[in-house]
Formats: structure tokens, sequence, C-alpha cells
């Protein structure tokens, strides 16, 4: 038993050592299939889309990474990530091949990373709890205490609305701003239409504001210089759009109106500055 243990510890560490190479390396999907493992960069925080810890669902995303990987015949090996910020250096240093779990393809993102196609639209949207007003515009949202998370495409919108630095705090983790607002921690925020959705399942108090920001789209976050591995996943995404089985998970994970209220976001005017 001891020499097994030690060929088995062995293996795990060259196994280790060839996907770390292979990523620092800008594996394309070739070089995936090689070592048969498809490396998903996720931060815990957005469970519907990626559930990190068990014993719950495994989120849309998961569950259409789970699809593809059957198919390239791959293992998906989950790499957690502290924070947002670090994510996309993260994908850069070749930790991981791609990215998951509600992330938005922002410009800003784009300019390090390529995304696929599109994974769920979405929306900004501000967020307030009753008994305190709906906020309706740009204007309202800038005389509020604000939260946001350091790192995010939410604390980007913040930032571009104009609202007062002083009034912004971006000290919270990654999908605690519906807690911090329940706990009046701040009278406002802006999040995710999805994010939305799944609280006011469950907290019949949250408002739902001013759409603000242009309509975007949650995507899979990739190295630049791996074509086969996106080509290979917009296809996917693509059949998959064809089929009841996106709609089936839309409803799944965000209730029975989200494709009514996904809809009438996607067609609402944009509040700008």
């Amino acid at each position: 038993m001891p020499a097994l243990a030690g060929v088995t510890m062995r293996a795990m560490i060259f196994q280790t050592a060839v996907l770390l190479a292979a990523g620092l390396a800008g594996g394309d999907l070739p070089e995936i299939r090689q070592h048969g493992v498809l490396r998903v960069l996720v931060v815990d925080g957005s469970p519907e889309f990626y559930a990190v810890r068990s014993g719950v669902p495994p989120g849309l995303d998961r569950e259409l990474l789970d699809g593809f990987a059957r198919l390239q015949r791959l293992e998906i090996m989950t790499v957690e990530i502290p924070s947002w910020d670090d994510i996309v250096p993260a994908l850069i240093d070749g930790r991981g091949d791609l990215v998951a779990g509600g992330v938005t393809a922002t410009a800003k993102r784009q300019k390090l990373i390529e995304f696929t196609s599109e994974v769920f639209p979405t929306r900004h949207v501000v967020l307030t709890r009753k008994p305190h007003r709906v906020v309706q515009s740009v204007e309202e949202l800038r005389v509020e205490r604000v939260g946001t998370i350091k790192g995010t495409s939410m604390a980007d919108i913040v930032a571009s609305l104009g609202v007062p630095p002083a009034n912004v705090d971006d000290s919270f983790p990654s999908g605690g701003l519906p807690a911090a607002l329940r706990e009046n921690r701040f009278t406002a925020c802006v999040d995710g239409l999805e994010e939305a959705l799944v609280v006011q399942r469950t907290d019949p108090d949250l408002q739902i504001g001013a759409f603000v920001g242009p309509r975007q789209s949650l995507a899979f976050g990739l190295r630049k210089g791996t074509p086969e591995l996106r080509r290979a996943l917009d296809e996917y995404l693509g059949n998959v759009r064809k089929t009841p089985t996106w709609s089936r998970l839309v409803v799944k994970y965000f209730g029975a109106t989200a494709l009514d209220i996904l809809k009438k976001a996607v067609e609402a005017p944009v509040e700008s500055r």
C-alpha cells in the first residue's frame, strides 16, 4: 500500500504539472483534449450559475459545461479564485482554460480576454428594499448610499454613472449585495438582473428600479489565442439555444417568470448618464 500511495501521489503531481504547463503555454482545445481536463475558473457567490459547494444544484453554467465536456470527452476541474479582481489575471496566467459563473462580457474585459457567444442575457438594474423608495433614474441613484463589489461590472457601471465616490462602498464580497441591502448597510445597489430574479423569489420586499447601462451578455471567458476552444463552445451553445434545454435551465434556476422578465429587460429603454 505505501508503494502504491507513492505512485499515486507522483501521478497526481505529474498531472498537475502537465495541466499547469499546458495552461501557461496557452493551450487550445487540442492540448486540453490531450490532458483530458477542462479547468474552469470561478468565484464563489453565484450558485445559480456555478455552484462551488456540494449538496446544491450545479448551476446553469455548470450544466452547460457538463454537456460540452461530455461531448469532448473531458473531465471538469473547478478552480476557485478568491475575487473577481483576480479571475481575469488567473486566466491569463494559465491557471485555467476558461472562466464561468455568471461572467459579464464587459468592454474592459474584452480588451484582455475573449468571450464565447451569449450564455445568458442581462441588464444592470437599481435595487432597493421596502419601505425605501424605488430608484427610477440615474439622478436619484447619485444621492443614494450605493453598495457594490470591487472588480465587477456592477462597480464599473456605478462609476460610469457619476455616483460620487463618497457615496459608494465597494467592500462587499461576491454575492453579498442582497444580504447587505437587507441589513441597511446601504440604501441602493446596482446588480445584474439575474441576481434580482433569484433574490425576489425569497425576498418580496426587493424592488427593481431603473435599468442602467446597455444590454449585456453573460458568457464564458477564454484566453486570447484559443480559437478552436471558442469555436467548439460557440457551436455547442448555438445548438443548445435551438432546443428547449436553455429555457428549461433558465426556469429551473431563475423561476417561472424569468423568461418574460428577461425579454422585457432586453427591450426596455436604457437609463444613461
